[in-house]
């Protein structure tokens, strides 16, 4: 599991983070960057029920700290904040 710990610089606020495994991790990329989660479930070896569960534990997870992330727009900006990908990626 990746333990993605609180950054803060100087003077900004400290944003708390959810502990998302590594296949979390894999999960919410795969999908954000797939056109239906059929896609994303075809490119990750996996059911889209399987699929669906691992988005709603991601969910669960940043809702636990505070950070609700409703929609997949939600969690790219999720996403980006916590440094798992960049706009230069896509």
């Amino acid at each position: 599991m990746i333990a993605f710990e609180p950054v803060s610089p100087a003077g900004a606020t400290l944003v708390s983070r959810p502990l998302l495994s590594t296949r979390e991790v894999q999960v919410l990329l795969t999908w954000l960057a797939a056109d239906s989660k059929a896609q994303a479930a075809r490119e990750l070896f996996v059911s889209q029920s399987t699929l669906n569960t691992h988005i709603a534990r991601i969910r669960l997870k940043y809702a636990s700290v505070g950070r609700s992330a409703p929609t997949k727009a939600a969690l790219f900006a999720r996403a980006l904040q916590d440094g798992l990908t960049t706009l230069d990626e896509w």
